[in-house]
């Protein structure tokens, strides 16, 4: 079936694509939990930061883009509905339950290979200014960002979720980065 500007739907034949669902403070796994009870496929990606309870220290998930998780369906009305009614949701993104905003596989891909490298991502404030290069070698080999410098080896690599206005920041090597869009002589 195609998409209301007449293409492809963003996920092949099924239509489906990510959404960005926005939660009340402190929701998400609830809301990720109700949704995948009822049938959705959900991603809720979460860090570890150390906590201190009485005279221990212990590491506890939490979410990496507070008050946001993406939700992975064909999208018509009674999906919406039944989506939105989790106890929790504030709304999915977009105009309307037929105008609703996707967030491109790519971005979802980026942010499960920077989880998935285990290299400590941590939440940045959302960039759009900055050097955009791919990374060339290694785990992350592919993906897409945008490149702070601190000195000749170590940069801050710094992936975007645009619709949301959310980053994540890790540190990388910057001899394994090449301006995006291009390939080097290595690759």
């Amino acid at each position: 079936m195609p998409d209301r500007d007449g293409g492809l739907p963003p996920d092949g034949a099924s239509g489906a694509a990510w959404y960005a669902v926005w939660t009340r403070s402190r929701c998400e796994r609830m809301v990720r939990d109700q949704l995948a009870a009822d049938g959705f496929e959900s991603f809720l990606p979460e860090v570890s930061v150390w906590v201190r309870e009485r005279e221990t220290r212990r590491a506890v998930p939490v979410a990496l883009f507070p008050g946001y998780l993406f939700l992975h369906h064909a999208m018509d009305k009674a999906s919406y509905l039944r989506a939105i009614k989790a106890r929790g949701i504030v709304s999915i993104l977009g105009q309307s339950w037929d105008r609703l905003e996707v967030v491109p596989d790519h971005e979802i891909e980026a942010v499960r290979r920077i989880l998935d490298a285990r290299v400590d991502p941590i939440p940045y404030p959302y960039v759009r200014e900055g050097e955009r290069v791919a990374i060339r070698r290694g785990p992350l080999a592919g993906v897409e960002g945008i490149l702070l410098r601190f000195d000749a080896a170590r940069g801050l690599f710094i992936v975007s979720v645009e619709l949301f206005q959310r980053s994540l920041a890790v540190e990388v090597d910057c001899t394994m980065t090449a301006p995006a869009g291009r390939r080097t002589a290595a690759s």
